[in-house]
């Protein structure tokens, strides 16, 4: 069974029992691209967006009581997602989000035709442009819908960055003591702590928290009630203000009208904004992942410092092998993050005087990333660093192999004798602490004063005023250092 509507390029046949029209048929026919879906985050935005602009409508007279009634419950179930299944339109589809809109005022419209007991398609009654449309355009509808969608993920977003900053920083305390190997560029350094390269990488995400939470202070302010190109033509000014308070009211969002519609409409440069910081958080998740699959390479053929929960097995040739795939999967989101905002940033730069048509892109990319990236930050805590452990044993070991603990020795002996020791140690094998005794330059007590984990890493120089006292009290007045 078929039902007939028509615009004004004509006449078309539709299913009789989809809650879709015209346009979104001929959006369907003009933008066969793939199997991709507007994101449920944008379909929920957008059904409240609806929602408060009808709310806003029926409280300044422009809608009836009962008219009002059936549109504000079809928009509820809208963002509910009962309607997924009908919001078709591809989410690259041209004209910068109007097959979008369209699409949900169709679906909105006949919802609500249908809790009033009359058949869709019957328009004269309830029409997805003069009613459920009223006193908004594409314009400022769908970049709110996409601002609000934003603010949900980046607080979401936010809070798992949180997350796992703390169970970094569980890790921090834990391993606070254990010495290890410092590193740069991939080869021996200085002494440092487990716990503060764990510290480390918290402090890293501290500052993609905060990123975060000054997106949402830049997002916020949405152009509803700009209408077509930000002057507000068609849309009464009471209109914006009870449809932004609804609008904080049904999402639980700190939305706000922005202070020019205007240049609101024009330009979206917070939304490439917020795909920056995505990105710089994307690069420290890149970092922290690659640092820990450095460390925990072996297990024995490598460094093996830390241990990873064993997942799932890694080979199908290799028997027993396991694999970092967890870290592996963080860098992949976060590669696809950095690739997403190449493409947001081409996007935002390319409006054009009144409007940026390219909005289906910048935010489908978008809010892409957030939910990758929300998802990507639970999977690594939960899955990854909560269950990692440390080997101190195998710490302990390398950090003797490598003579790392001469550079502690410096400010006492000078640079080129602790250089020749520190080649010695390499050549023979040798610790560093057995060479310094055996040359006379320090005694056994002595060593242990300054090899200390907090000499070693923590500003000043090593054990410096213990070994003063040290050296006073025992009359070694021949020390070398003194």
């Amino acid at each position: 069974m078929f039902r007939k509507e028509k615009d004004f390029l004509g006449e078309r046949l539709l299913p009789k029992e989809v809650y879709y029209g015209i346009h979104t048929l001929r959006a369907l026919e003009n933008f066969s691209l793939s199997e991709d879906k507007v994101h449920r985050e944008l379909i929920w935005a957008i059904g409240l967006v609806k929602k408060a602009c009808a709310f806003a409508n029926k409280e300044l007279g422009f809608l009836d009581e009962k008219k009002a009634s059936a549109i504000l419950q079809a928009c509820s179930e809208l963002s509910e997602g009962k309607f997924d299944d009908q919001i078709l339109v591809h989410p690259l589809a041209g004209g910068a989000g109007t097959s979008f809109n369209m699409n949900v005022n169709e679906v909105i419209a006949n919802r609500a035709l249908e809790i009033l007991g009359y058949a869709k398609g019957q328009y004269e009654i309830i029409h997805p442009i003069e009613v459920v449309n009223l006193n908004q355009s594409t314009n400022d509808v769908f970049p709110t819908s996409i601002k609000v969608a934003v603010l949900k993920l980046l607080k979401e977003l936010a809070q798992e960055v949180a997350l796992l900053q703390g169970e970094f920083q569980k890790k921090e305390k834990e391993y606070a003591k254990v010495l290890k190997v410092g590193r740069t560029e991939m080869q021996d350094a200085c002494p440092v702590t487990v716990g503060q390269e764990f510290g480390a990488w918290a402090e890293a995400l501290n500052r993609d928290w905060w990123r975060l939470n000054k997106a949402i202070e830049r997002v916020r302010q949405v152009n509803l009630g700009g209408t077509a190109v930000g002057t507000g033509l068609n849309c009464p000014r009471d209109f914006v203000e009870i449809a932004i308070e609804k609008l904080r009211e049904f999402t639980g969002l700190p939305v706000a009208k922005a202070e020019n519609l205007f240049e609101a409409t024009q330009n979206v440069d917070t939304l490439c904004e917020v795909s920056g910081f995505l990105k710089t958080l994307a690069s420290n998740l890149i970092k922290i992942a690659g640092d820990i699959r450095f460390l925990s390479s072996g297990p024995k053929a490598g460094i093996g410092e830390i241990k990873l929960p064993a997942l799932q097995p890694g080979s199908s040739i290799m028997p027993g092998k396991v694999n970092p795939v967890i870290p592996e999967m963080v860098a992949q989101v976060a590669i696809k993050a950095i690739a997403l905002d190449h493409a947001i940033t081409l996007g935002c730069s390319l409006g054009h005087l009144e409007l940026n048509p390219f909005l289906p892109l910048i935010s489908h990319e978008l809010i892409t990333s957030l939910r990758l990236l929300k998802s990507c930050c639970q999977n690594f805590r939960e899955r990854c660093i909560a269950g990692i452990s440390v080997d101190e044993e195998r710490c302990k070991e390398l950090f003797e192999k490598s003579a790392c603990v001469i550079t502690a020795f410096s400010p006492y002996l000078g640079y080129e004798v602790c250089a020749e020791i520190y080649q010695e140690a390499i050549r023979t094998g040798k610790r560093v602490e057995d060479l310094l005794v055996e040359k006379g330059y320090f005694v056994e007590e002595e060593l242990k004063i300054i090899v200390q984990p907090q000499e070693l890493t923590t500003p000043g120089v090593a054990g410096l005023e213990k070994i003063k006292e040290y050296v006073l009290k025992n009359q070694r007045r021949d020390k070398q250092c003194f």
